[in-house]
């Protein structure tokens, strides 16, 4: 835990009025400090979500960031979605004020233990996962950070016994002053978010500030498998490892078809891989950072081999929806990047009807050329970027341009028969065209549940 801070009196700016931003501006204002939010939106498009503010004092301004807001801040608390070389947040760094994100005040306040996860792909499943496992075991824990629970809502509820597990961004960790997990994990890095973050260094720059703060006394969990993640290996948290492929010096791997633990020269089986409920390969190793994770905050093999096989998955991620006339219909609307959508095609063998498309993010899609050629009969896309990714799929399946995901999840029904996949998995953001990529999901599965509804209905009918 960081050290607190004194809110009362504080003049405190929150950039950013989505679900971090309210939270944040009432736990400040909560603790006396004197807060003013700010939004690009109107105060029509706030209208519902802003009158706890009101009540709480909060100042308000909407349609913009005013440059004049920076010139009374003690401290500015910006949205994840926020930019963090925002013109605005550019001046106010110029002028000395303290900029930080919601997770690192929220850390400043943090009873107990944190358990951190970031990574380019997995994080929601590995939290998820990790926070599942414990809860199993015994442990009093909070499930919280940018897979849906603010960290600062969580604080409160947070005592000197729970374990909060936190699944957290580049865009929370930028910038980060003090948080220091007690144990941290770095599942992978692969391109994405390059639209903020410019290049791949600075985005795994931006992860890597998770172990910034860690000492001896803490743990660093990394991928010995993923290039991108070993050199961010520290030498001030004890370092431990998860490997597919290789037996590691310490953490978790796989052997002959079972997971062990390896700690100061001991190994410890925990669990088979077929005990693994979730599919595909990535998914192993999600399992496997979760082990070292859990085991290193004192949970048993056998409770960890237990929580694995009870867990249930993550909404919006390799999820089963549906399955109609013999077609298996698959949600990974958390699919936002490229390696994302590579690790769902691996996850099945073949005869892939794929939705693709969203808002770009810089991504390269003629990686997904080889696993479309291979596994893929039919390509649709939607979303601002389907011009972008026709040109740089073109050649490896056949293509057709939807345009909305109604049309995609209506041509795909039409054109699969029995034994084929129809898979939601974008590799591109939601906000083209949806709220974000839950909602993208929410409207995927409800598409899918009506072809259910009426091919149930043309069943009964004809009896």
């Amino acid at each position: 835990m960081s050290a607190s801070i004194e809110l009362r009196n504080k003049r405190v700016l929150v950039v950013g009025l989505a679900r971090t931003g309210l939270a944040t501006a009432l736990f400040c204002a909560a603790r006396g400090a004197r807060v003013t939010a700010t939004d690009a939106r109107s105060e029509k498009e706030l209208a519902d979500s802003i009158a706890p503010l009101r009540k709480a004092g909060v100042g308000l301004e909407f349609g913009g960031h005013r440059q004049e807001l920076i010139r009374d801040a003690d401290l500015i608390i910006p949205s994840p979605g926020v930019p963090a070389d925002a013109p605005l947040l550019q001046s106010a760094r110029a002028k000395g004020v303290t900029i930080w994100s919601e997770v690192e005040l929220a850390s400043r306040f943090l009873k107990g233990r944190l358990i951190g996860i970031t990574g380019s792909n997995g994080k929601t499943t590995t939290t998820s996962l990790i926070e599942h496992i414990l809860r199993s075991a015994g442990f009093s824990t909070i499930l919280a950070g940018n897979i849906g629970t603010p960290l600062i809502s969580c604080v409160d509820k947070a005592s000197d016994k729970s374990v909060t597990v936190a699944e957290l961004s580049s865009f929370q960790l930028e910038l980060i002053e003090t948080l220091r997990p007690n144990i941290s994990v770095f599942l992978n890095l692969t391109p994405d978010h390059l639209d903020r973050h410019h290049t791949l260094e600075s985005y795994g720059a931006a992860k890597a500030r998770i172990f910034e703060n860690q000492t001896e006394a803490d743990s660093a969990v990394l991928n010995a498998d993923d290039p991108g993640t070993t050199p961010y290996a520290l030498t001030k948290p004890q370092v431990y490892w998860f490997s597919r492929r290789q037996r590691v010096v310490q953490g978790a791997f796989v052997k002959e078809n079972e997971i062990l633990f390896r700690r100061d020269g001991v190994e410890e089986p925990v669990l088979q891989l077929t005990d693994i409920p979730l599919a595909g390969a990535h998914n192993v190793e999600n399992v496997l950072a979760a082990v070292a994770a859990t085991r290193l905050a004192g949970a048993e093999p056998a409770a960890i081999a237990k929580g694995v096989r009870s867990f249930a998955g993550v909404e919006h991620r390799l999820e089963f929806v549906a399955e109609i006339g013999g077609v298996r219909f698959y949600n990974d609307s958390k699919a936002t990047n490229v390696d994302a959508t590579l690790k769902a095609l691996d996850a099945f063998p073949g005869r892939i009807l794929i939705i693709l498309g969203g808002k770009d993010k810089g991504s390269d899609y003629t990686l997904l050329q080889a696993p479309l050629r291979e596994k893929a009969i039919l390509a649709l896309l939607i979303g601002a970027a389907a011009g972008k990714i026709e040109k740089q799929i073109a050649g490896s399946v056949a293509i057709e341009q939807a345009g909305t995901i109604e049309r995609a999840v209506e041509t795909a029904a039409h054109a699969a028969r029995a034994g084929d996949i129809v898979l939601l998995a974008p590799a591109c953001a939601s906000f083209d065209q949806f709220q974000n990529y839950e909602h993208r999901g929410r409207v995927f599965k409800e598409l899918v549940q009506q072809l259910e509804r009426q091919a149930t209905s043309t069943t009964s009918g004809g009896r």
